[in-house]
């Protein structure tokens, strides 16, 4: 048999180092999955594309590496561009390669089936890069560039398009990619390093402020924090860069008043990776970002040095590389305790400024943390997350990440647990959702069972959209559409296998935790969530 274009993806995508594919097979993208189950590549079914699209994200926070998807002309596309939005949104790479149309059909507007006017337009519209393959000789470039393009950039979104007739096209000599170096990240001129340490070794009261960019430099974040005695402001994504408990950790969101004023009493600001945007520092919409007198800002994104904030050095670079090349510098003596009083401070104050309901939610937090090692929560848009974005201190990096800041999609944590699970499955998941956002991806219950995973769906069951309801009547609104009755989750977790415990308070969470922790298993908390309000 021919070696169909289709074929040869898969052999590249092994090549590329691809591990896993989660994907939805149909009669439009029936090549892509040619020799796909012969090769060293895992396929993940999902039972809708925003679901495996969600999937994917989770796998490439926790691995580092691209999520890649495979979805049908038409629907799977525009399906999957919820996922990609918020991918797109929050800097995480994922590669969505689509079937298209014939060639001679495309843009006829006849009526063929899954026929849209312009597919390459919709999902362009939330990728960082988007390519269409219209001879099989062009798909080995793509593929590089599309790599290239996630290693050495903001990791946004990528999507490949290539049409039926030339997925099944003959591909018999096409090369593999070579093994090596994928393309370098940017590196800050030395000129701009040793201005940038300058200024840091003069500053006096620094603050250094942390996003989800900077997550693959803690270890040199931690250093030169310590040595500048710089309290660390960790946004949603990047939180556990520094541990909890750790004297210069602030693990709490820069929107709350505690958290900004200590921002704009420093002579010196450092932002590692950071949008600087208004999910993050203006959630509450008061007012722009504080200022500082001397803001260096460091971010792998030309373009987004000039969003938001504008800094008085801004670096283009990987972040790793440029806090390595300023920890190279002369910092003066090392000062660990001059932050801490103003870290202690601001965590003390921004926790006192929270309602007692948003503590207790951040404590039942902490509890999961605690009660299970090693654990990666994963929320979606919910009372108790929103309340863990404003304050909770996760255990390491990239072990806390949500969907409710940024694009703020629903539906998201069930899928992405489990991809997150398939990326580290030697760590426990805990996937954290409102009865109402589970909903918007109840077929995605099948994951975890389909991957045998180690999971907790953790349901904060408040019976509908609690959150809505409460900013109807903050505003004079009478509710409407948010009373919404939930399903019966015991009856749920029992159609999939999986056991169920109601959690009806602290003692029932930290005994059904500790059960979860000593056994790789599924279970279904469900949290009765006026015990914890």
């Amino acid at each position: 048999m021919k070696k169909t274009l289709g074929g040869y993806l898969v052999e590249a995508l092994e090549a590329h180092g691809v591990r896993h594919v989660f994907g939805i097979p149909g009669v439009h993208n029936l090549e892509l999955y040619r020799g796909l189950a012969a090769s060293g590549i895992r396929h993940v079914a999902g039972r809708h594309e925003q679901g495996l699209g969600f999937m994917a994200d989770g796998y490439a926070r926790v691995s580092g590496r691209p999520g890649v998807c495979f979805t049908i002309t038409g629907p799977g596309l525009t399906n999957i561009t919820t996922a990609m939005a918020q991918a797109y949104g929050d800097s995480i790479p994922l590669v969505v390669i689509s079937s298209e149309n014939k060639t001679v059909e495309r843009g006829t507007g006849r009526g063929f089936l899954h026929e849209l006017p312009d597919q390459l337009g919709v999902a362009a519209r939330v990728a960082g890069q988007s390519h269409r393959v219209e001879r099989p000789e062009e798909l080995p470039g793509v593929l590089e560039r599309t790599f290239d393009g996630l290693a050495a950039g903001r990791p946004r979104p990528a999507y490949i398009e290539i049409a039926r007739d030339v997925l099944s096209a003959d591909a018999a000599g096409l090369p593999l990619p070579a093994a090596g170096a994928r393309a370098a990240p940017p590196a800050a001129s030395a000129l701009a390093i040793g201005a940038a340490a300058r200024s840091l070794a003069r500053a006096r009261s620094p603050v250094i402020l942390a996003g989800g960019g900077a997550l693959k430099a803690a270890a040199e974040l931690r250093r030169l924090a310590e040595a500048l005695g710089a309290p660390l402001v960790m946004t949603v994504n990047a939180r556990g860069l520094l541990p909890p408990g750790h004297p210069l950790a602030v693990p709490m969101s820069p929107s709350l008043d505690a958290v900004r004023a200590l921002i704009a009493a420093a002579d010196t600001v450092l932002a590692v990776g950071t949008e600087c945007g208004p999910t993050d520092y203006d959630m509450f919409s008061v007012s722009e970002f504080p200022s500082p007198p001397d803001l260096i800002r460091i971010d792998i994104d030309a373009a987004q040095l000039e969003r938001s904030v504008r800094a008085g050095q801004p670096l283009h670079a990987d972040a790793a590389q440029a806090l390595g090349a300023i920890l190279a510098h002369d910092l003066g003596a090392a000062r660990p305790g001059h932050g801490a009083a103003r870290a202690a401070a601001a965590r003390a104050a921004a926790l006192a400024s929270l309602a007692a309901p948003m503590r207790r939610q951040i404590a039942f937090l902490d509890a999961i943390r605690d009660a299970v090692p090693g654990v990666t929560i994963v929320g979606d848009s919910t009372q108790a997350v929103y309340a863990g974005n404003l304050g909770f201190a996760a255990a390491a990096p990239g072990s806390w990440f949500n969907s409710a800041t940024g694009y703020g999609t629903l539906g998201y944590a069930l899928p992405a647990s489990t991809g997150a699970w398939l990326a580290a499955p030697e760590r426990p998941v805990v996937c954290l959702a409102g009865d109402g956002g589970l909903q918007f991806s109840l077929g995605e219950l099948a994951g975890p069972r389909d991957v045998d995973a180690w999971s907790a769906i953790v349901v904060w069951n408040n019976h509908g959209y609690r959150e809505i309801k409460a900013s109807m009547l903050a505003v004079g609104i009478e509710p409407e559409g948010v009373d919404v009755q939930p399903p019966e989750f015991d009856l749920l977790a029992r159609a999939y296998g999986y056991a169920h415990r109601a959690i009806d308070g602290p003692e029932a969470l930290e005994r059904s935790l500790r059960d979860f922790a000593q056994g790789r298993q599924v279970v279904v908390l469900e949290v009765l969530a006026e015990a914890f309000e």
